[in-house]
């Protein structure tokens, strides 16, 4: 899935920055994740910056065996320091070759220490998508992470036994779409997504 290790600071940092522009008045607001407002997006952020930061140290507890599906996040109150924090750790942790090589868990799943790095990238290259429709905010990913996500995303929609795709059903887009509307296709989402009228 990854042959090379690569940095996953500046996607990090892309999602900060978004996280910082968001107001609080919008945090009730939907996004493209159906069962999830603004403050439960960013809550999620938050969990699965801690959880593979701890994936790749092999620090192995309750942060990686927790599937994200258990509950809906909620919003620590203090997720403004927090989040642009854990999301430096995050980065700062995937720097160490090590964490690449061997067996490591999150969400409850065992997985390769690489295909837990684009597990990662990929959640944040589309849920920083996701931040940035739901709050009217301009999105350019990091070349490198979004490229990493769309091979991770275009590889689990080829792969039958996850049913098609591992956020939804796909959807489909021309070949000479942009990169980022067809990794959002592959997704499950439409990357013509809009908040409803009148948000």
């Amino acid at each position: 899935m990854t042959e090379t290790t690569f940095d996953l600071g500046p996607q990090a940092r892309v999602v900060a920055r978004l996280a910082a522009a968001v107001p609080d008045a919008s945090l009730a607001d939907p996004t493209p994740c159906p069962d999830y407002a603004v403050r439960n997006l960013l809550g999620h952020l938050t969990g699965l910056a801690v959880a593979f930061r701890d994936a790749a140290h092999k620090d192995l507890g309750p942060t990686t065996n927790t599937s994200p599906d258990t509950a809906v996040p909620s919003l620590p109150a203090d997720w403004r320091e927090a989040l642009p924090r854990v999301l430096d750790e995050l980065a700062e942790a995937w720097r160490d070759p090590s964490a690449w090589t061997g067996m490591t868990r999150a969400g409850g799943v065992d997985l390769p220490g690489e295909i837990a790095a684009a597990v990662a990238v990929d959640e944040l290259v589309i849920h920083g998508w996701d931040l940035a429709r739901a709050t009217g905010q301009e999105y350019s990913p990091d070349e490198t992470a979004l490229g990493a996500s769309h091979a991770f995303l275009l590889a689990a929609a080829a792969d039958e036994s996850r049913g098609g795709g591992i956020f939804g059903a796909v959807v489909p887009l021309p070949d000479d779409s942009p990169l980022l509307d067809r990794a959002v296709g592959l997704s499950g989402r439409d990357p013509s997504w809009k908040p409803p009228a009148g948000r």
